[in-house]
Parts: structure tokens; C-alpha cells; sequence
């Protein structure tokens, strides 16, 4: 199978399951005017998330990495209209195009965007005892995910999801002598997942638009 499948098949689901949304096309293409990396889910991953949420019932969600906010539009979309998502984005350039993308697609109410390094507004959060979140989306630089992931564990509880995206790597993930960084905090992150008592996880590779790649899921115990 080559990716013109994967991209094929990616289509077909999409056309199929996710009605045209020119909102999201919006938001698409502003980012790619913006210069944006092109590292957004794709519009079945996206709603993924939203399904994750509506199906979890989450009220509150973190997420940690927010770019030109198209996952956040899909997360806020699957929360009640009194839900509150804080996303996490620590370039001030991403952050003027999410926060536009965000008005454009109405829900600008319902998301907190808090311009920093996360890991300096997650220490915050705490302090702030803005949490229990009901599900967490960790999709940043991936060095930092061990650190995220001990963030997200001090501000959830027992029922919270917690996301990690892009954990395959194009199939690094499996090299345990790699000496990308990407590949060496994805790797701590899942160790650190597994080891935890506090967490059921399990994760899945995919392939599609995005290539291959993959998520993994874990809920607080």
C-alpha cells in the first residue's frame, strides 16, 4: 500500500462521516496563509476528538499545543456550550491565527488561550487549581511530553483522559537506540505511561493523510 491509498481512504471516510464545513476549510486555509506548519489532524482525527469528548462526557479539557487551533475547534465541539477548554501555545504568530480561527468558528467563548512556554502556564494551573480536567490533549514538542505527561496526571482525575498524539514516529518509536529527540521523549512519555499505576492506556497506529503515525489513550484510574 503506498500513502495515495492512505490518502484515498482518508477521503472516502471523510467525505462519507464529516459533512463539508466551510468554517473548518476557513480555518484550514488561514493557517496555511499564516505559514503555519502543516501539522494539523486531519479532519477524521479531528473528529475523533470531538467524539472522545462527547463520549467521555468532558466538560473541562486541557489542551497542550494549540497552533491555529483546528483541534481545539473540533474539541470545543464536543463539549457543552458551558464547557471550557485552556489551550496551551507558547509562538505569539500561532497564537494571533487561533485566536482568529477561534472567532470564526463562534466558539472563542468557550476557550481560555494562554500565551507561554507550557511548561511554565501548566505549573500556573495548578497553582491556580484550574483543574480537574475532564480530558488533556498533549500535542507539542515532543521532548517535553514526560514533562507534560506529569503535568496532566496533577491536573485530572480518576476518569480523565489523557491523549498523546503523533506517537508512531513514521515507525521510529520502536528504535531504542534513536537519537531523535522527537522519538526519545514519545518513547519516556510511553514508558512513563506504562509504569504508571495511576493509568490504563493502550495506543494505535495509523495511517492516512498524515502518513503513519499514531495516538495513545489512557485513562486515570
Amino acid at each position: 500500500m503506498t500513502k495515495d491509498a492512505w490518502d484515498s481512504v482518508d477521503r472516502y471516510f471523510s467525505d462519507l462521516l464529516i459533512p463539508a464545513d466551510p468554517v473548518l476549510a476557513a480555518v484550514l486555509r488561514a493557517n496555511q496563509e499564516a505559514g503555519l506548519p502543516a501539522m494539523d489532524v486531519a479532519p477524521n482525527q479531528g473528529k475523533l476528538l470531538m467524539l472522545l469528548a462527547r463520549i467521555s462526557g468532558a466538560r473541562r479539557v486541557l489542551e497542550i499545543g494549540t497552533l491555529g487551533a483546528y483541534s481545539t475547534i473540533w474539541l470545543a465541539r464536543g463539549i457543552p456550550a458551558d464547557g471550557r477548554i485552556v489551550t496551551l501555545e507558547a509562538e505569539p504568530s500561532y497564537a494571533a491565527v487561533a485566536r482568529a480561527n477561534l472567532d470564526r468558528a463562534g466558539v472563542a467563548d468557550r476557550v481560555d488561550l494562554r500565551l507561554a512556554p507550557a511548561l511554565r502556564t501548566l505549573p500556573e494551573l495548578v497553582a491556580q487549581r484550574a483543574g480537574p480536567f475532564d480530558l488533556v490533549f498533549i500535542d507539542a514538542d515532543k521532548p517535553n511530553n514526560p514533562h507534560y505527561l506529569e503535568w496532566a496526571l496533577r491536573l485530572t482525575r480518576p476518569g480523565s483522559l489523557i491523549i498523546g498524539d503523533n506517537v508512531v514516529r513514521d515507525g521510529h518509536v520502536v528504535d531504542a537506540a534513536s537519537a531523535d529527540e522527537k522519538v526519545r521523549g514519545v518513547r519516556t512519555f510511553l514508558e512513563m505511561t506504562a509504569a504508571d499505576p495511576r493509568l490504563d492506556a493502550t495506543a494505535l497506529q495509523t495511517v492516512g493523510s498524515k502518513g503513519w503515525d499514531g495516538f495513545s489513550l489512557a485513562v486515570v484510574r
